[in-house]
């Protein structure tokens, strides 16, 4: 095809460092050294000379140079695949280093404004300034804090699954880095010693296999979670903590003690049942028993770090009298714990209380008689022993050490993170129509649903139904119920987390839950359903019901009853990737703003408290966005004090993988909702123009989306065709399916493969198509002064257009063309549609921002992609040239099919935040 011939979202000119970055671009080109020599040493002997020609062609090609781009081609169309494998591999290790640099480098510059105490933009110490500055006092502040919860919510997600072999080796290379934040201090030897043990980690990781051969498990997924979960998350609780008590405190000169967790944590891994078959009861049992083996494990360790550290003798200092009850209590119930004890312990009551509190512990792992039956049991041994250290002098003598553990707990119970369900609605329906006795109990109308629903509700017909033996699907779903009711007893109330509804489209989705937690015995002792029942809003049609649907709820006496026992608490989660997908970015992320505020209004005057849950992914088109910017954006009321969004894949890599980083994702979601609090939960109103022309451009915005991709009939096939779907959907770094149900079009698709897919083929299509369109509507009819004013005054249209201008700075047309020849015809007549809107967009968000090139005003995101950028071709022209080649062969050659898994890793690595 004769595609034409667009410009590069940036060009490859001249890259500039500012002087806070230089140590940065050190790292980079310290450890690119590293990787290069190594490749020489443990590569075959063609590898280095190849992956550096295609590099400098690489660079080249970025700066115009037409005859490194046919050169470049021809060398990379003339490697066999196994050639072809290694080189890519190369680039996807280099991109690995790279990444964790940068991720390094984020804590080295925290590092340095604590030391400058100079406060970090967004920090605990920014925000708590800032607040005082705006005659904020510290006890409007302090309830703020009080009233605040976060909780990130860890999903499994099917663009990254790295083992944990070398999610420990990127691990140590961070330390290591961190080691040379101040490479003059380090000796030679020293230095030396860095290097080698950094090589280590790079050449026993560059053979190690990076992905196993077979297709995860749920439970190599939960355990690939439990990785950040305990390895990072459980270290730094303790030390947000401090950092929030200390910012307090020099914000307003007062101290503050907190006396509930700052952050929760929940997971979907073990639970999410959506188009999964192999989660249910099953794996909800196993998920939740290895959170608890986890987490008394985790707590066993610190009680052992603490029997080093209080070592205080009775004839040295006094413990309390309930230390001395607990040492003879624990003695009684585990003598073998005390039997090997050396005798000079004797005099020591703060480690003999720790012996038993020990062996107790390992009692509760094991469901021993002598156990703890819940988390309160375990801190008040702790606060016996804090009460003692507080009392006798041991302010300094291990009392933090002590008070850290009783945060862990706080945080973590015994169940380290609260495990959620979801479930497709209509699985949901089917298994009570056939429950009712009714087989097209699905078909009927919502309103017809309800009330058929509420009478079984209202008559216990569910549960004391007698027919015939329900189906096999039926018994999976009571089963789940079965289980979560077991779970409450073995784990405790706080061990489920929500249940989620997906597809939600009508109150019946939600009674359908407490009809169904009855038929399976989830009740409590007081013959209640002890669930948090949260409707999920996906497409925008759905999200424009959701105030109907709440408003409905309220006034159900059935459901208000239940939502009487849960404290009138009703979480609602929002769905960007499915009403991204239904109608386009611009269509979603209003829909998505105006519904949550109608679902505010509608829950006034109701007893009713509505709070969103946020079902975010990593990149634009799934709702990622700057976690400050995105929750400074939410409409008025929409806060709440609650902060739960989702955390997927590489994101999760990216903000939790390493505890500086942690710390920093934790405090940013932190800050940025203690504000919202502080100041009323009330961000200035938009012009009303502006709202009348957010409304103009997402209605042409979604017609110009809805006519491509749901009207033109040779978009499947453009689609199918031009991206690596076909790839993707054979990838074994995930156990759900790349379909949520049986595929009748790009609607059953879901989301992250969707994304993944234009993302790989370098046009990140989900995150700008249709905003040109829309932008031009509001310029024509309002001028470009209201898109300007707009994008100034109003901080959910600043924040939509600079999601949307780092998509555009990602996205490569040049690149992109060559895909679109993959689908012949098809694409020689929709991509230069595509061209057409991306260089509209381009161009009028250039207008509107005042900028010269995409991102000016980012300039260390815009010199991120230009330094990637050339690294990634090499990969992307691979995968061009391999996807012809492997269709043409009927999908059928291995050895192209394991080249094209690799390039889709590499590409995802240099790309960042892909789905």
């Amino acid at each position: 095809m004769s595609a034409p011939t667009p410009r590069a979202a940036l060009n490859d000119g001249r890259i500039t460092f500012a002087e806070k970055d230089l140590p940065l671009r050190r790292d980079v080109g310290w450890l690119g050294q590293l990787l290069g020599k190594l490749l020489q040493e443990l590569g075959d002997e063609s590898l280095f000379p190849t992956v550096e020609t295609a590099r400098k062609l690489a660079r080249k090609r970025r700066r115009g140079d037409e005859t490194a781009d046919e050169r470049l081609g021809a060398i990379l169309g003339d490697l066999e695949p196994d050639e072809g494998f290694e080189l890519v591999r190369a680039f996807s290790a280099y991109f690995g280093l790279v990444n964790m640099a940068e991720r390094v480098h984020r804590i080295r510059r925290r590092t340095e404004r604590m030391r400058a105490h100079e406060p970090q933009p967004g920090g605990l110490r920014d925000v708590f300034l800032q607040l005082r500055d705006a005659g904020v006092s510290a006890d409007e502040v302090e309830d703020a804090i009080r009233s605040v919860s976060v909780e990130p919510v860890m999903t499994a997600h099917p663009t990254e699954a790295v083992r944990r072999t070398l999610l420990r080796k990127e691990q140590r290379i961070a330390r290591l880095l961190m080691e040379r934040f101040h490479l003059e201090t380090l000796t030679p030897d020293q230095q030396t010693g860095v290097e080698e043990k950094v090589e280590l980690e790079i050449a026993s990781g560059w053979q190690t296999e990076e992905q196993l051969h077979v297709k995860p498990t749920v439970g190599d997924e939960v355990e690939h979670v439990l990785f950040y979960l305990s390895e990072v998350i459980y270290r730094i609780v303790p030390a947000l903590h401090a950092e929030l008590e200390r910012a307090f405190e020099g914000a307003f000169g007062r101290s503050i003690r907190l006396d509930a967790p700052l952050a929760r944590f929940a997971s979907w891994v073990g639970g999410d049942m959506d188009g999964n078959p192999a989660v249910g009861a099953t794996t909800i049992r196993a998920t939740l028993n290895r959170h608890l083996q986890i987490v008394i494990e985790r707590y066993r360790r610190e009680i052992t770090d603490l029997f080093g550290h209080l070592s205080q003798s009775s004839s040295r200092v006094i413990a309390s009298e309930g230390v001395h009850a607990l040492v003879a209590c624990y003695r009684e119930q585990f003598p073998e714990a005390f039997t090997n004890m050396p005798e000079r312990y004797e005099d020591m009551p703060y480690r003999q209380a720790l012996q038993g509190i020990h062996a107790k512990l390992g009692a509760t792992s094991d469901e021993a008689e002598h156990r703890y039956r819940s988390p309160d049991e375990f801190v008040a041994d702790l606060e016996v022993l804090a009460a003692s250290l507080d009392e006798h002098r041991g302010q300094k003598a291990g009392l933090r050490l002590v008070e850290r553990l009783l945060v862990r707990v706080g945080t973590f119970g015994f169940h380290l993170a609260h495990l959620d369900c979801r479930q497709d609605a209509e699985v949901h329906r089917r298994v009570i129509g056939e429950l009712l006795g009714d087989a097209k109990f699905s078909e009927r109308s919502r309103e017809e649903r309800t009330e058929r629903l509420r009478k079984a509700l209202e008559e216990h017909t569910l549960e004391d139904d007698g027919g015939a033996e329900p189906s096999d699907e039926a018994l999976r779903t009571l089963e789940v119920f079965d289980a979560l009711r077991a779970a409450r007893e073995r784990h405790g109330s706080e061990a489920v987390g929500t249940f989620v509804i997906s597809m939600a489209q009508g109150p019946d989705d939600a009674l359908a839950i407490l009809a169904l937690a009855r038929a399976g015995g989830c009740v409590d002792e007081n013959d209640r359903v002890p669930l948090d029942v949260v409707p999920l809003f996906e497409t925008v049609d759905d999200l424009e019901r959701g105030p109907a649907v709440l408003a409905a709820l309220a006034a159900d006496p059935i459901y208000a009853e239940h939502l009487a026992q849960r404290e009138g608490k009703q979480l609602v989660m929002l769905g960007y990737s499915d009403s991204n997908k239904d109608g386009g970015i611009t269509a979603s992320r209003w829909a998505l703003q105006k519904s949550q505020a109608a679902m505010v209004e509608a829950a006034e005057g109701t007893e009713m408290r509505v709070s969103f849950f946020h079902g975010r992914g990593g990149s634009a088109s799934r709702g990622g966005s700057k976690p400050r910017a995105a929750f400074m954006a939410a409409p008025k009321g929409a806060i709440a004090g609650r902060a739960r969004t989702t955390e997927q894949g590489e994101v999760i890599h990216d903000k939790f993988g390493l505890r500086g980083n942690a710390i920093r994702t934790l405090e940013l979601i932190l800050g940025a909702t203690i504000e919202r609090m502080a100041t009323g939960d009330a961000p200035p109103e938009p012009d009303p123009l502006w709202v009348s022309a957010m409304e103009l451009m997402s209605a042409t915005s979604r017609a110009k989306y809805r006519a491509f991709v749901h009207d033109d009939p040779d978009f499947p096939e453009l689609f199918q065709s031009m991206t690596p779907i076909d790839v993707i959907e054979r990838l074994r770094i995930g156990s759900r399916p790349a379909k949520r149900r049986a595929m009748r079009g790009v609607g059953d698709l879901r989301a992250i493969p969707w994304v993944f897919a234009w993302t790989q083929a370098r046009v990140i299509f989900p995150g700008w198509f249709g905003v040109g369109t829309g932008l031009a509507a509001i310029r024509d009819r309002h001028g470009i002064e209201t898109l300007r004013a707009m994008n100034l005054g109003w901080p959910f249209f600043d924040t939509f257009m600079s999601d949307v201008e780092m998509v555009l700075a990602k996205a490569d047309m040049n690149i992109a063309a060559r895909y679109a020849r993959l689908a012949g015809s098809v694409g020689e007549r929709m991509f230069p549609i595509i061209l057409e809107e991306f260089d509209r967009t381009r161009s009028l968000i250039l207008e509107i921002r005042s900028g010269q090139e995409l991102l000016d005003d980012d300039q260390v995101l815009q010199r991120s992609i230009r330094l990637r950028n050339p690294y990634v071709d090499p990969m992307s022209l691979i995968q061009v040239d391999c996807l012809a080649k492997w269709r043409a062969s009927g999908r059928e050659d291995a050895a192209l099919e394991r080249l094209l898994v690799e390039t889709v890793r590499g590409i995802a690595r240099g790309l960042r935040n892909t789905g």
